[in-house]
């Protein structure tokens, strides 16, 4: 833990079961030190089984919140998760335009645990032309990485090589995820302009796995706003991610919450 607490603005949807968006989103930064801030984008119906409804917030409505934040309390780090339409996708990287010494931790929700889809198509291009340019980090998973780059990821290989290509695009930064590829070991990969860090665990075996995403990349953002290296603050949110997932409490019949607050019961 760093000395300074760490503003994050989170900009995503909410999720209404508590274990993805804005829900895991608070909690993981409140967890690891930081304080959270949030400009919603859609409220969603979903439970452990999926997605059952999506309601838009307009985009005025977004912004509103988000200049509202930047304004007044500030931001140490943006943390961006479901965007939605090509239009909110250009609205949020012209906000970031406007505060560029703040780092941008951009995670590109396409597809929810459930496989419900929650991005469309238009809004991907956007996100590869309008947003990346903007990121100082990217966290993909391999399907995520394959819609951004056009390029096959099913292996460690070609995960360096699609967060290499995401680099070339215009991101600072990419750790494409391999939570999604076969295998008893779950690796990781993390691309600069100069270097390549891979991160390696052990997979656990369970359903409880909704949210994980979001989490994984919340717990970068808090600890790039609390000021650590970026391999750094990598390695702590992946650390505590996997304790959340070992410690998930097994609620709901489908792709269960992991355990977020798990830190504070040690």
């Amino acid at each position: 833990m760093t000395g300074q607490i760490g503003r994050v603005l989170i900009i995503a949807g909410s999720d209404s079961g508590g274990g993805a968006g804005i829900q895991a989103d608070i909690k993981t930064v409140t967890a690891l030190g930081g304080y959270a801030a949030t400009a919603v984008t859609a409220i969603t119906v979903q439970n452990t089984l999926g997605v059952s409804d999506v309601h838009v917030v307009p985009l005025d409505v977004v912004i509103a919140q988000a200049r509202a934040v930047l304004d007044d309390i500030g931001a140490d780090a943006i943390k961006t998760g479901m965007l939605g339409g090509a239009d909110l996708v250009e609205a949020v990287a012209a906000l970031c335009a406007d505060y560029p010494d703040i780092p941008l931790v951009l995670d590109p929700v396409m597809v929810a645990t459930s496989g419900d889809v929650l991005v469309a198509g238009e809004a991907v291009e956007a996100i590869r032309t309008a947003l990346l340019p903007r990121a100082a980090l990217v966290t993909p998973n391999a399907p995520e990485a394959e819609k951004l780059t056009g390029q096959p990821v099913t292996n460690a290989q070609q995960q360096a090589a699609a967060a290499r290509a995401l680099v070339d695009a215009g991101a600072r930064a990419a750790l494409v995820k391999g939570g999604h590829l076969e295998g008893d070991v779950i690796t990781d990969v993390l691309v600069t302009a100069k270097t390549t860090t891979v991160f390696e665990s052990p997979r656990i075996e369970t359903r409880n796995t909704h949210g994980t995403g979001c989490t994984l990349a919340s717990g970068i953002a808090t600890g790039v706003a609390q000021g650590l290296d970026l391999a750094a603050a990598v390695e702590r949110a992946g650390a505590y991610l996997a304790e959340a997932i070992r410690r998930a409490p097994d609620f709901g019949s489908g792709h269960g919450p992991v355990d977020h607050a798990w830190i504070f019961r040690r």
